[in-house]
């Protein structure tokens, strides 16, 4: 708006300067007059330019309404020996008409090619969403495809590995107390011993993902299988002197859900809180109760002073067999995942670089009349 003011005010300022010219200018001197007629051009041209067939023929009128008095009263209105500065009149509306139709064209094909392009980085934009979701379900199938094969692999894996090891483990025990603690063939015992029951955790944990357990649904509380879990944890977190704090719940929290399977989710997300705490850190436990329209939840809050994960691998954190930790199979978060969706929730994790990280939980509410 303030542009197009400031446009009109120099076309009236032109108007009116080159007006004054040809009034002020003595007669005798016809041949500047021939020049001041022409400059009426400059006005007539910009306003079509600037505003179209309208500017053009409003300032074209505007030039001939002054310039006519100049004619008919300083050179004498004759027609015959005037007629060329009457027609100069007729050429300024030409003009003004002719380059105001050709600018308003020229204006509104910009628009429409404005529009055309537009339309093209919409479509663009859908075409590339598109894509995305395509890519992303490309990964779901792959990874649906790779769970489907752990399944058929779950049967031999549980024969051809769990057995074994098993006989691994009680003859390692047996050869142990052979031995006596501070022998190096007894550490070196001890260590097998170890890392056949981390061997044999990682096989649970791939039968765990790979084939759906049954879950047993009733009335259960979120403060006791909480306390339960800070109970058997305590003393690894002394340990790592790391101050595990669980706030106290107004209630008992109750939802309808395995406790077992509750208490499986919740310690892996607070092992995983624990592993990632320096000494001297904390890991918080709270809870609130959330609405989602007329759903509610309670939701637990898992925060921990780490070092914090950075963006690129919270986007596949819950990704099954994605780790990032030497010793890690992977699986973790992704059972927690599927266990806390299991039961109706949601299971969410924000973190940065330098600011720890908040694993957040939210599973409904037990309802009244609820099936206990």
């Amino acid at each position: 708006m303030k542009s197009t003011i400031i446009r009109i005010g120099l076309l009236a300022l032109s108007i009116l300067a080159i007006s004054l010219l040809h009034y002020l200018t003595p007669l005798h001197l016809h041949y500047l007059h021939d020049i001041f007629q022409r400059f009426y051009y400059l006005p007539i041209i910009l306003a079509a330019i600037w505003f179209g067939l309208r500017g053009g023929l409003i300032c074209s009128l505007a030039v001939s309404i002054v310039y006519a008095p100049h004619i008919l009263f300083q050179w004498g209105g004759g027609l015959t020996l005037e007629m060329e500065k009457y027609l100069e009149i007729v050429m300024y509306n030409v003009v003004g008409g002719i380059t105001g139709l050709l600018s308003q064209r020229e204006r509104e094909r910009s628009i429409e090619l404005e529009k055309t392009a537009h339309g093209l980085e919409e479509s663009y934009n859908a075409l590339r969403l598109q894509s995305e979701r395509i890519i992303t379900i490309e990964e779901q199938l792959r990874r649906a495809e790779r769970l489907s094969t752990l399944g058929e692999m779950a049967a031999v894996l549980a024969h051809e590995i769990r057995n074994p090891l098993g006989s691994i483990r009680g003859t390692a025990e047996i050869l142990r107390d052979d031995y006596q603690p501070g022998n190096p063939k007894f550490e070196f015992i001890e260590i097998q011993i170890k890392e056949t029951d981390r061997l044999n955790h990682v096989v649970e944990d791939f039968l765990r993902m790979a084939r759906p357990q049954a879950v047993e649904m009733r009335r259960c509380s979120l403060r006791e299988e909480l306390e339960m879990i800070v109970t058997l944890t305590g003393s690894d977190a002394r340990d790592r002197h790391i101050k595990l704090v669980l706030e106290p719940f107004k209630g008992d929290a109750l939802v309808r859900g395995d406790g077992e399977k509750l208490r499986q989710a919740f310690l892996n997300i607070i092992m995983n809180a624990l592993q990632a705490t320096p000494t001297d850190g904390n890991v918080i436990i709270s809870h609130r109760q959330t609405a989602s329209g007329e759903a509610l939840y309670y939701e637990i809050c898992f925060r921990d002073s780490g070092p914090g994960i950075d963006e690129e691998t919270v986007q596949h954190i819950f990704e099954p067999f994605f780790t990032t930790k030497a010793d890690g199979t992977g699986l973790g978060l992704a059972i927690t995942k599927k266990i806390i969706e299991g039961h109706g929730g949601t299971l969410e994790v924000k973190s940065g670089i330098g600011a720890g990280t908040e694993v957040i939980v939210q599973l409904p509410v037990l309802a009244e009349g609820q099936e206990q």
